[in-house]
């Protein structure tokens, strides 16, 4: 059901400094900073040749990033995002098989303009799941 690997997300504290960081430091080629406020943060993503990172930084004191660096000062790894080829087909199957999906299970549009949705972590060994419509 799961395709590729679309993004690793990292909440960060500081959104310019991370940039930075990988940009300067890593080499890496990074996108301009996005304001996505629906999902409370703004991102930016780093373009790997197989796959993105994406850093999370938090819009608001309400964003659940910013209640994820409350627990974890440092950041660290929040998500790991999925393709799906179907994503209502992908939310029906894993309901059905006893998997929580978080919020009220509709897809919303996430960072890359495709509908996504999250998987509840303590389903899928600790781990916060985004599935995103390919």
């Amino acid at each position: 059901m799961i395709g590729r690997l679309n993004h690793v997300a990292i909440a960060v504290k500081d959104l310019a400094a991370s940039t930075a960081l990988y940009r300067d430091t890593l080499g890496a080629r990074v996108s301009q900073p996005l304001p996505q406020p629906e999902h409370g943060v703004t991102v930016v993503f780093v373009e790997l040749p197989n796959t993105k990172i994406e850093l999370l930084e938090p819009l608001g004191a309400d964003s659940p990033i910013a209640k994820f660096l409350e627990r974890n000062a440092d950041g660290g790894i929040h998500h790991i995002c999925y393709e799906v080829d179907d994503i209502l087909a992908a939310r029906e199957r894993l309901k059905a098989q006893g998997a929580r999906v978080l919020g009220s299970g509709e897809p919303r549009i996430g960072a890359h303009g495709k509908p996504v949705l999250f998987l509840h972590p303590k389903d899928f060994c600790g781990t916060l799941v985004e599935l995103e419509q390919a």
